[in-house]
């Protein structure tokens, strides 16, 4: 490939519009080295899966592209809820893909991502309605994992955590309701941080106080940390919303974060397998800790062995599913059957049609007494917990595929690999994956951190900090 390509492939999105900023490239130029890069690395990778490279073009070259922080740098949107104007959306579902129907609105935050200068140029796979730890819909097909061609990218932002990973972009939209930032960005040794619950605005289209947010998944910290500046915020009706940061978090990249406490949790809270990769990822990341003077014990909230919280977690997960395919339906003009959604989330639909209203709010109710629980560990005086953030390396994609005959069998298999994500969305705490590890096959092996709620500074800060200390950016795939 050669050029601007090759030399900006590996480099930030706040290097990136530093050359823009500076004359020295075009919004134009970097979008074509970008348009090359994913022409040469998807056909192994299926990363990405719609392309506007002919209006990202015209974007790029328009003068008024706004003058944002990241104005010129390319991005891609995940193909879940991210409504585009003039573009078509399919949340990785087949009869969505095939209705190519042309959405007339931006959500707010797509409408904060344009605002602060990017060119969009595509959507990045998904599994269908995100529900699933990984990237293989029937719609679209399975994305790859750029370190090992075989084994799943993490998701449900796995199209965004290869493409970034790959060195496509140097960040892509992700979204995270029970990990879907964090888990592809273990599995392909990128940075993912899930905000607090309200701290970015998924309005329109979405419920704020559901369990998703929305941000990002990059290489660097201060690309992350740059992007949430940009777009935190509440949006028009948002009644979750986050205390206001009392500075920029780029301003947090550069901060000393102090002498932190830390607990680790390097077991199971729940007695089931942990991986002796992650667990030594985990204390790998205790002793850095540790090495950069923060207190490290093994201490961690007890609330998180309730063997119940699967089942809290999944009804209201069901009840959502059953919402999506009910907005499917509306976008259709017509009922949803089975044979518009996968086997593992028609068995989601069919199990919260079976709760009922009592059940939904029992749950709810459940939930909000486990957040508080969760929380208090904090307000006990702890700054972070430490964990794996999985509890087995990146698995083969063979282990997510759907089985007609046992439907449930992905969402299972779900559950044991993605034990330390969903409790953070449940109580609405940041939590950010940073790529720290590598097992003897060379595989991403990511550790999490989670802060009290509100606290992003906090982990930008220690994040900021490893990054310096112990830097993962001279490790690249071998991918084309």
């Amino acid at each position: 490939m050669g050029g601007l390509g090759d030399e900006t492939r590996w480099m930030d999105a706040t290097d990136q519009a530093t050359l823009v900023a500076k004359g020295e490239v075009t919004p134009r130029e970097l979008l074509e080295a970008a348009i090359q890069r994913i022409e040469r690395s998807n056909p192994s990778l299926n990363a990405v899966v719609i392309e506007w490279f002919d209006h990202a073009r015209s974007v790029a070259a328009d003068k008024n592209l706004p003058d944002g922080p990241f104005r010129g740098v390319p991005f891609l949107l995940k193909d879940l809820y991210t409504s585009f104007a003039g573009q078509t959306l399919s949340n990785g579902n087949v009869a969505l893909k095939e209705a190519a129907k042309i959405d007339t609105v931006d959500t707010t935050l797509v409408a904060r991502f344009k605002a602060a200068g990017l060119v969009i140029a595509g959507r990045t796979n998904t599994s269908e309605l995100g529900s699933l730890p990984t990237a293989q819909p029937v719609a679209w097909g399975a994305t790859h994992n750029p370190w090992a061609l075989d084994r799943t990218p993490g998701g449900s932002s796995g199209g965004a955590a290869a493409a970034v990973a790959a060195g496509m972009v140097p960040f892509a939209n992700a979204s995270d309701g029970g990990g879907s930032i964090r888990i592809p960005a273990s599995c392909c040794g990128v940075v993912g941080l899930k905000p607090s619950q309200g701290r970015t605005t998924t309005g329109p289209v979405r419920a704020e106080a559901g369990l998703g947010v929305e941000l990002c998944v990059s290489r660097t910290v201060r690309d992350t940390a740059g992007l949430l500046d940009a777009v935190r915020g509440p949006g028009v009706g948002d009644t979750v919303i986050a205390p206001p940061p009392e500075r920029p978090y780029l301003d947090e990249v550069v901060a000393d974060p102090g002498r932190l406490r830390v607990g680790l949790l390097d077991v199971h809270p729940r007695g089931d397998f942990l991986h002796s990769d992650c667990i030594a990822a985990a204390r790998a990341a205790a002793s850095m800790l540790e090495g950069l003077g923060h207190i490290v014990e093994p201490a961690w909230p007890k609330c998180l062995a309730d063997a119940t919280l699967v089942y809290k977690f999944m009804a209201l997960w069901a009840t959502q599913m059953a919402v999506a395919a009910r907005g499917i339906g509306e976008k259709l003009g017509r009922e949803v059957t089975a044979n518009d959604m996968e086997p593992v989330n028609w068995a989601l639909v069919e199990q919260a049609r079976r709760l009922t209203a009592v059940d939904y709010a029992a749950a709810q109710e459940a939930c909000w007494a486990f957040r508080r629980a969760l929380q208090q560990w904090w307000a006990d005086g702890w700054d972070l917990l430490l964990t794996p953030t999985l509890a087995e390396p990146p698995l083969p994609l063979t282990e997510f595929e759907n089985d007609p005959e046992h439907p449930t069998a992905p969402q299972r298999r779900a559950g044991r690999f993605a034990a330390f994500t969903p409790a953070f969305n449940l109580s609405g705490q940041p939590a950010i994956s940073l790529p720290l590890h590598r097992n003897a096959e060379g595989l991403p092996i990511g550790i999490q951190l989670a802060a009290a709620y509100g606290r992003e500074d906090v982990l930008i800060r220690v994040a900021s900090q490893l990054e310096s200390a112990h830097p993962w950016s001279s490790h690249q795939p071998s991918v084309p």
